[in-house]
């Protein structure tokens, strides 16, 4: 069929058309850092809202302004996406940053310590403290700070001590009480082996009152040089290029060459410096010129260093009515009730999950009932993020010393869970498991388990795969999708990513499972190109996509190209996306929503219309180039009727939603509506629901009687 006129003369790759990732990614902190503001948002769940920007932000710069960092040092010159070179990109990251943590502690000063102080919490400063509080607080400092502390001065036999990544420190100007007039400089850590938080006891019909453990330090610091005259003294951080940088082909033992990285990210460039508003400048120029960091890398803070203490205190007792409560423990999955045998169970039909309003309990004892299933032979599992003391880990130890054949891949690349992922590894091998480092110059990303048993009829492969990490901690908090089933397409071909990974074994072709970074790109730009075929044609053209992050410039105009062929485009995004949408004669019929709640939106789920046959698929892979072309990533289709119903239920309602979802404009900026102007019995939280449901599932009886979710009008 001809193409379109427009198709013709539009260039589906200017970079007009893309959004820088970096300044998208700060898009979605700022969307974070507005629930913060949110008044229909309970004060504690503010306070925890602040904090994960703060966290978010950390990370950024330790891996995304670093990189920039970097490229710039390199001399790169080739353009992103949007078509910004890194120096750029790096001059408007942070004239962005700056305006970002200025809003920070705007709302912090002008909006949440008002909003404690009247619910009867006070954070102090020194200057707030009556002279009983101060004796409190001295004390504590004499018994248990003092001796923790190790005061570091700076003179010509003494160089500048290394200032550790994201710690915070005290830093003092001081002279002599006697003798010569030199001005010194010396630095000491904040410990963060004692509590950031002290409560100080006050009368029940007082505020609580807390002090941070930095105020408790500077309060006392003249007691750390006692022959000298401290002039000064402020409170600093310090954030480092934190990205490792790993030449695997020359590596001869993977394991011993990230941990070796792994303890230079302390030493990694200063990229970032935090200081208190009002420090001396003498002292802000020592501590900059050694830091060699430049003007625009330096914060001046107005209030606390390093706002994720916030975390903190929102585990404070006594404030549970400022708390979050809409939203239960998650809750049992219907099928798995009645204490049955859990493979009889998958035997029955698939199953899919949807975690956190679903328990992931059930993928734990997956494993644990396998490692001591006298009929399993065989479990093989992908680790790339769990929990620091996992179940999981615990049972696949288990299982080998019980006999059975267990081969894990823990990929030690995972960023920032390298060291935690070293120590399973090992542990893993000491109980007799077979352990693959993953493979090199790729991250495995994706998330499988194959259990081989021994039945009646023969062999049988149970499998399940998910969107997200085998990690029980977390999967409370991410929203996620995972699937059981014992198809045995699913088996053999679980079978074959496993013989992949292992060693040298490339399959002909799959059954069900399409895998990066080999021949995933290529399904997902077929399924974009036969919408925009289906359009063409006239027939029934829509795509509906659910991840965290697009940026893959080929995903992006072939999107771009099946809007402009007619098909209906509604993406679900929650983080980084370069894609604008509602453009005329590129984007109309492309929109863009991105939901931030309680929960961190994690799970990747994929409609396509197919001219009226809709299908659906569900990965560990978003559409980025990292996923598609540098990771290994599962692609996997859901056939069960009752199943996609599920699935549906889930994009419909995110799609519906009015109360957390923020949805992005022609000119790249995201709004949220008006919650005033929404009738109550019309506001939708999609999360809310999907726990009030999760609650009602579980009241079912039997199996038998789980609920599905389609409404009645068509797909």
């Amino acid at each position: 069929m001809a193409k379109n006129k427009s198709e013709k003369v539009m260039d589906f790759e200017n970079p007009k058309f893309y959004i820088n990732r970096e300044l998208s990614w700060m898009q979605f902190n700022e969307r974070v850092l507005s629930e913060s503001e949110d008044l229909s948002n309970p004060l504690f769940e503010r306070l925890k809202f602040l904090s994960i920007s703060a966290s978010n932000l950390d990370e950024f710069f330790m891996v995304r302004v670093a990189s920039l960092k970097d490229m710039i040092n390199a001399d790169y010159k080739k353009l992103d996406i949007a078509g910004m070179t890194a120096k750029e990109q790096l001059s408007a990251v942070l004239e962005n940053v700056h305006k970002f943590v200025d809003k920070q502690y705007d709302i912090y000063n002008r909006h949440l310590m008002p909003a404690l102080l009247e619910a009867g919490l006070k954070i102090c400063n020194n200057s707030d403290l009556s002279s009983k509080d101060g004796e409190y607080v001295d004390r504590y400092f004499d018994e248990f700070v003092y001796p923790v502390l190790t005061p570091m001065a700076v003179d010509s036999s003494r160089p500048f001590p290394l200032i550790r990544n994201k710690t915070l420190n005290i830093a003092a100007l001081l002279k002599k009480k006697e003798g010569k007039n030199d001005v010194d400089f010396a630095t000491v850590q904040v410990p963060d082996v004692l509590p950031r938080i002290l409560e100080i006891p006050g009368k029940e019909n007082e505020p609580k009152k807390v002090i941070l453990l930095e105020q408790i330090i500077q309060r006392n610091v003249s007691k750390l040089f006692l022959n000298y005259e401290v002039l000064t003294s402020s409170p600093y951080r310090v954030g480092r290029n934190a990205d490792l940088s790993i030449d695997e082909d020359e590596a001869e033992d993977l394991l011993k060459e990230i941990e070796k990285q792994i303890k230079r990210r302390q030493w990694g460039q200063a990229i970032r410096l935090e200081v208190a508003s009002g420090i001396n400048k003498k002292l802000l120029n020592i501590i900059a010129d050694e830091l060699k960091v430049d003007e625009n890398e330096i914060y001046s803070i107005d209030g606390p260093l390093d706002l994720t203490f916030l975390m903190k205190m929102y585990k404070l007792e006594g404030f549970d009515d400022l708390k979050e409560h809409r939203y239960k423990a998650p809750q049992p999955v219907p099928e798995f009730m009645h204490d049955e045998n859990v493979f009889e169970v998958i035997s029955k039909g698939d199953i899919l999950m949807h975690h956190p309003y679903e328990t992931f309990e059930n993928v734990v004892k997956f494993v644990e009932n396998a490692a001591v299933d006298p009929n399993v032979l065989a479990i093989k599992q992908t680790l790339y993020r769990v929990s620091g003391n996992s179940p999981i880990i615990a049972a696949l130890a288990r299982a080998a010393d019980n006999g059975k054949q267990v081969t894990v891949l823990v990929e030690l690349k995972a960023r920032f869970d390298e060291e935690n992922n070293i120590v399973w590894a090992k542990m893993l091998e000491k109980a007799g498991c077979h352990v693959i480092y993953g493979l090199v110059g790729l991250k495995t990303h994706c998330k499988i388990t194959l259990v081989v048993r021994r039945e009646e009829d023969g062999i049988k492969r149970y499998v399940h795969l998910a969107t997200g990490n085998y990690n029980d901690s977390t999967a409370k908090q991410y929203t996620d999708v995972g699937l059981f089933t014992c198809a045995p397409a699913f088996g053999e071909d679980a079978t074959a990513v496993f013989n992949m990974l292992s060693g040298y074994s490339e399959p002909l072709g799959w059954n069900k499972l399409s895998l990066a970074p080999l021949w995933l790109k290529d399904r997902i730009l077929d399924l974009i190109k036969r919408e925009e075929a289906h359009a063409k044609a006239g027939e029934p053209a829509r795509i509906i996509a659910k991840m965290n992050s697009i940026c893959h410039k080929d995903v992006i105009a072939a999107l771009y190209k099946a809007s402009c062929a007619g098909v209906k485009i509604e993406l679900i995004v929650r983080g980084i996306c370069c894609l604008r949408a509602g453009v005329k004669g590129i984007s109309e019929n492309i929109s863009v929503r991105s939901i931030v709640g309680n929960f961190l939106e994690h799970s990747r789920i994929f409609y396509f219309e197919n001219g009226g046959n809709p299908e659906f698929y569900c990965s560990s892979a978003d559409w980025m180039p990292r996923n598609l072309e540098r990771r290994v990533e599962i692609l996997f289709p859901v056939e069960d009727e009752a199943l996609r119903n599920k699935l549906w239920h889930i994009l419909d309602t995110e799609l519906r939603d009015n109360v957390k979802a923020h949805v992005m404009n022609s000119d790249g900026i995201y709004l949220k509506p008006d919650i005033k102007e929404i009738d109550t019995a019309e506001k939708i939280n999609s999360q809310k629901i999907f726990g009030d449901e999760a609650s009602q599932n579980a009241k079912v009886s039997t199996s038998q009687n789980t609920r599905v979710f389609i409404p009645e009008k068509k797909m």
